[in-house]
């Protein structure tokens, strides 16, 4: 049994948060912890709300309250959708904890006692209407290098290089469109020149592993050609004060944002520790070099999962060419994967509040299942490519996949038994038929199981589709339902009994990627209707005298191994409900209307 690090990406409390964000983040994470916990490993899923920076600033001005206001609301509604969707945190915080600001201090403190946070004079970019320091990402413009006319003031979305907003050739906000000003002003800047050595030696021992997805290895180390200090403050009065002095009371002068988002990963470990009653217990996922590690999230964020959070690591640890010891909380070992997915499109078209073309999680989660969106994600999402949403392939996939392969065979199972023996029957001698069907399903776990620990969700329910496949195939081949003589009675039996066991199998297969209907198939077998332990909120009062919040928990120890399980024989199976609801084609045409498309 391994130690398992499962850190999520945070999602960003400017706002809830659309389907393509869970696409990248929330259900790949979530599949793979559940079946690393089925598999017998000890996982910790951690993540939280990213709460700082200047687009909170912004979209509290529009809304007219405070950025600790804007942050608790939103804050809320995301807690609220995640658990809806069913991801199995055990830790879902944020960063506007206390906590965490201790923690963040701590790394840079131990970074800049290290030799690698350097200051220097830069120009920042402020807003000429508003006297506002608009940060990197706020900042748009053509790349200097590939000529792409909407590179942000941190990098180049299309050619991947890490750039400056005074890169740029025609500098403009985002906001409002205007040319900024620069000006001179003293930041912090991570030395990762210091670190590339070493970040290049680990980045290599992980293209070695033939572990990584090709396309974040790539990146990963494209990325390194042109490696450079960054600035690790900013001029801004909403965030993290730099613990230094100087510099901690100036009211201007705060962490960047994504210095200290990154580190919530350790902080959210360290609260969960703190709350379980052992304040050390997140030492065995951060400083045991044979804890494993896997970090989610868009292919928008590698930079700063392969290279900016690494870096860190590697300055805290003092691993980089100007040495250095650890700080209080020890080595802290580097990320085993950077598990990155493409993007969602939705119908051809990126995603994108402001122009209407977006559904929010809780809008789906409203209409529709929460596992049929799990489902498309798994099945159909943006693995190793971009992938397009379209209410028509959801529709298509849910009717015809969900409703009427793996539902229908559930269905009918409980159905048949019900109706002919009222619980789960004996079985008697077995055909090769009953075997070759049984040996099928029970090899599933191997291959399914290596699919998903390997991250490919896709091919692993399409594998485990297949077997449900070859089940309907059995029962329609040895057609219980025209077993009506008394004396066919055991053969009848035999067969539900090996249906019953079949389907009780593919549950356990389809649990991670479908906990909802997991607990709901597990009921209709005459089960407890817990074979997927489901995430909660409480409220909870800040560990070092905050604010209260909520926090996404959970005690997933209930989860059953992955492995057959014998069905119970003499379990009452009550007439069963459908488990999914099988949608009208008129959806497509009400959701393409709400997108203000017209239908086909």
């Amino acid at each position: 049994m391994s130690k398992v690090l499962s850190a999520v990406a945070w999602p960003y409390a400017n706002g809830p948060r659309h389907i393509g964000h869970v696409a990248g983040f929330g259900v790949p994470s979530d599949v793979f912890s559940r079946y690393m916990r089925m598999a017998g490993h000890d996982v910790l899923m951690v993540s939280g709300t990213d709460e700082h920076g200047t687009p909170i600033l912004v979209a509290a001005d529009a809304s007219g309250v405070s950025p600790r206001d804007l942050a608790d609301k939103n804050n809320r509604l995301i807690v609220e959708d995640l658990v809806a969707l069913g991801l199995s945190y055990d830790l879902f915080t944020r960063t506007t904890t206390r906590n965490h600001y201790a923690v963040v201090q701590e790394m840079f403190t131990t970074v800049h006692n290290n030799g690698y946070m350097v200051e220097r004079t830069t120009l920042g970019a402020i807003s000429p209407s508003t006297g506002r320091t608009l940060p990197d990402r706020y900042i748009e413009g053509t790349c200097p290098i590939c000529n792409y006319d909407a590179a942000r003031g941190d990098q180049c979305d299309n050619c991947g290089n890490q750039l400056d907003a005074t890169d740029l050739v025609n500098p403009r906000s985002r906001i409002n469109g205007e040319t900024p000003d620069f000006v001179e002003t003293q930041h912090f800047f991570l030395d990762l020149p210091a670190l590339g050595d070493a970040l290049g030696e680990w980045l290599d021992g992980r293209e070695a592993s033939g572990t990584w997805r090709p396309n974040v290895i790539r990146f990963s180390k494209n990325i390194l050609e042109d490696i450079k200090p960054r600035a690790m403050t900013r001029d801004i009065d909403w965030g993290i004060p730099v613990p230094l002095d100087g510099w901690r009371d100036q009211p201007t002068k705060r962490l960047y944002v994504w210095f200290d988002a990154v580190i919530g990963y350790l902080s959210a470990s360290i609260e969960w520790a703190r709350r379980s009653g052992d304040s050390e217990a997140w030492r065995q996922w951060w400083n045991d070099p044979d804890a494993l590690s896997y970090y989610f999230m868009g292919k928008d964020n590698i930079t700063f999962h392969s290279q900016i959070w690494p870096a860190e690591l590697l300055a805290y640890d003092g691993r980089g060419a100007k040495g250095g010891q650890p700080g209080r909380y020890g080595a802290l070992q580097l990320p085993t994967e950077v598990v990155s997915s493409e993007f969602l499109t939705m119908e051809s078209r990126k995603f994108s509040s402001s122009r209407g073309v977006v559904i929010y999680v809780r809008d789906v989660l409203d209409r529709y299942q929460p596992d049929a969106l799990r489902y498309f994600i798994c099945a159909a999402g943006p693995e190793n490519s971009d992938s397009d949403f379209t209410w028509a392939e959801f529709v298509r996939r849910t009717n015809g996949e969900l409703v009427a392969g793996w539902g229908n065979l559930v269905n009918r199972t409980a159905t048949m038994i019900h109706k002919t023996f009222g619980e789960i029957p004996a079985a008697s001698e077995l055909t090769s038929a009953d075997e070759d069907v049984l040996t099928t399903v029970d090899e599933a776990f191997g291959v399914v199981g290596e699919l998903i620990g390997g991250h490919r969700q896709r091919q692993a329910i399409a594998e485990a589709m297949r077997v449900v496949g070859d089940v309907n195939k059995y029962v329609t081949e040895q057609e219980p339902y025209k077993l009506k003589d008394p004396a066919e009675r055991q053969r009848l039996a035999t067969i539900l009994h090996v249906v019953a066991q079949c389907v009780s199998d593919c549950n356990l297969l389809l649990a991670p990627f479908l906990p909802h209907s997991a607990n709901a198939v597990d009921l209709a077998l005459g089960g407890e209707g817990a074979v997927a332990p489901m995430p909660r909120i409480d409220e909870v009062d800040d560990l070092d005298g905050g604010p209260s919040y909520p926090v996404i928990t959970g005690d997933y120890t209930t989860a059953p191994a992955w492995r057959r399980h014998p069905i119970v024989v003499g379990a009452a199976v009550a007439q069963p409900s459908p488990i999914f609801t099988k949608l009208d084609r008129s959806v497509v045409d009400e959701e393409l209307a709400r997108l203000g498309i017209r239908g086909l």
